[in-house]
């Protein structure tokens, strides 16, 4: 499945390095716009910041505070395209806003904002929110701490699963030519005459080293923007801010509705979700100067979060042992000096001196748009402001019913169910694994409904090369409570026979 060797011949058009969630729309348009693309990723796609979100798609109540409009705008329209588009991976979810007599903005901020929300969101508004008064906000939040509370707001955005959208990305550009590679470093940039011409990577699978020759070069590496300024020019200026956003997944669901909370410590924003069954708070948002390989959650990250949600839910013992997982991510911001809340989350493009195009800021939601405006850059594609068609792989219409799909493959109809929502309209290629091999209807592990044949699939379909590959960014079963530790370790025996070990 991973033959190299393709790299290493002839010239690409466009090489784009970084397999983040915008170095894999870059490749997906380059590759629909019928350029010769390469897309590289150090690591595995998604594993940086890309899937260390708050797994949303928001326009970003927050920044109207900054007078950030025309970013919020664009957010909220991407936010549809989205839900349109990838339904099975992006979904509508409603938030709840509790406000207090000791709330940093007072409960008139609150209702304009939400009002200006809709108002931007236009056309593309998904619900009208709602005033709710006390008694509301108590029935929807039962267990919220009622002391001082005026009331709230409910407002909708949308949820996503962050890795597998990613995923979709990366695949949907394979599927259009692309050639998709992760596990590949770069070393060291190739120049003629000043201009760069490739790229010298290494395999970090076999050790190998090699180049790769491209007309264009696209950094979309986030955190490690810095670090390719310095690889391309050892005098290079840092471009870019890292924040260190940290995020826990609780055991249970502390709330059945999400909820947009106001620190008390320090004003800003964070939020308690419902994700698999348990609960998914944060983040934080503190300045980072360490090595991005390196950004881990530290204590004062977790007690920070315990805090902020204990004032809320005042009931609940909060203990590291109810922790199911953490994960720390690094936004990679524009360089600004204030406040890390206060930093815009929009894009610049830069090109350097030799002709690299450098992809800095922006937020998750606006990913297709910085893809559409690199491809402007290059000449290669006017704007697509009139188009809501952003297709992926799982896109489209399943017209069977699950009901019938299960007794076909003669498997439960929550299962069907189960792996439509991941995969979307390829969700049978999964299925039809297991009438070669009936094993591979067994699950994997009590923890999770997600059974052997996607191991399979990961491997063969969606270029997984390691078990974390696996376990965290293409079944999310990192998020989910496991007492046996029993899917590591069938994921791990899996791919060794699937690998020949």
């Amino acid at each position: 499945m991973r033959d190299i060797s393709k790299l290493q011949k002839g010239r690409f058009d466009v090489l784009i390095i970084g397999g983040g969630i915008n170095g894999a729309a870059i490749a997906n348009m380059a590759a629909e716009a019928g350029l010769r693309t390469a897309l590289i990723e150090k690591n595995d796609f998604a594993s940086g910041t890309s899937s260390k979100s708050t797994k949303l798609v928001h326009g970003g109540l927050r920044y109207l505070e900054n007078f950030e409009f025309d970013l919020v705008r664009e957010s909220l329209r991407e936010r549809f395209i989205q839900l349109i588009n990838v339904p099975h991976l992006v979904k509508p979810l409603e938030f709840i806003i509790p406000v207090y007599k000791t709330s940093p903005r007072p409960f008139w901020m609150i209702k304009l904002g939400v009002k200006l929300y809709d108002f931007l969101s236009g056309k593309y508004l998904i619900h009208p929110h709602r005033v709710l008064t006390i008694q509301e906000v108590v029935k929807e939040l039962p267990d919220i701490n009622q002391e001082g509370l005026l009331g709230g707001v409910s407002y909708y955005d949308a949820q996503m699963d962050d890795a597998r959208l990613c995923l979709e990305n990366v695949l949907s550009a394979r599927e259009k030519g692309a050639n998709v590679y992760n596990y590949l470093e770069v070393l060291r940039v190739s120049k003629v005459n000043g201009k760069a011409q490739g790229i010298e990577v290494k395999d970090k699978l076999t050790n190998t080293r090699f180049d790769i020759k491209a007309d264009r070069i696209i950094s979309c590496v986030g955190p490690w923007t810095n670090q390719m300024l310095k690889i391309e020019n050892p005098h290079a200026m840092a471009k870019i801010r890292t924040t260190k956003g940290v995020h826990i997944v609780y055991q249970g669901e502390l709330s059945s509705k999400a909820m947009l909370v106001q620190a008390k410590k320090d004003k800003r924003i964070f939020f308690i979700i419902p994700w698999k069954g348990n609960s998914l708070i944060g983040t934080t948002d503190t300045d980072f100067s360490g090595n991005p390989n390196d950004v881990k959650v530290e204590d004062e990250d977790i007690e920070y979060l315990f805090k902020e949600a204990l004032r809320i839910f005042p009931n609940k013992d909060f203990q590291r042992k109810n922790i199911i997982s953490s994960f720390a991510g690094l936004r990679p911001l524009v360089r600004k000096e204030g406040s890390p809340s206060k930093v815009s989350r929009n894009h610049v493009l830069e090109e350097s001196y030799s002709g690299i195009i450098y992809v800095m800021g922006g937020k998750y939601t606006t990913y297709r748009k910085i893809a559409e405006d690199v491809m402007v850059l290059m000449g290669r594609e006017k704007n697509r402001e009139s188009s809501l068609s952003y297709p992926l792989v799982g896109s489209g219409v399943v017209t069977d019913k699950p009901a019938s799909i299960a007794k076909e493959y003669k498997v439960d109809e929550a299962l069907v169910c189960y792996l439509i929502n991941i995969y979307g309209r390829c969700f049978e290629d999964v299925l039809k694994l297991t009438k070669e091999d009936e094993s591979l209807k067994d699950v994997i592990c009590s923890c999770s409904p997600a059974i052997k044949a996607q191991i399979k699939y990961a491997q063969s379909v969606e270029l997984a090369c390691k078990e974390d590959d696996v376990y965290w960014r293409r079944l999310d079963m990192g998020y989910l409570p496991c007492q046996s530790g029993k899917c590591q370790n069938l994921i791990k025996e899996i791919l060794e026979v699937e690998n020949g070990v």
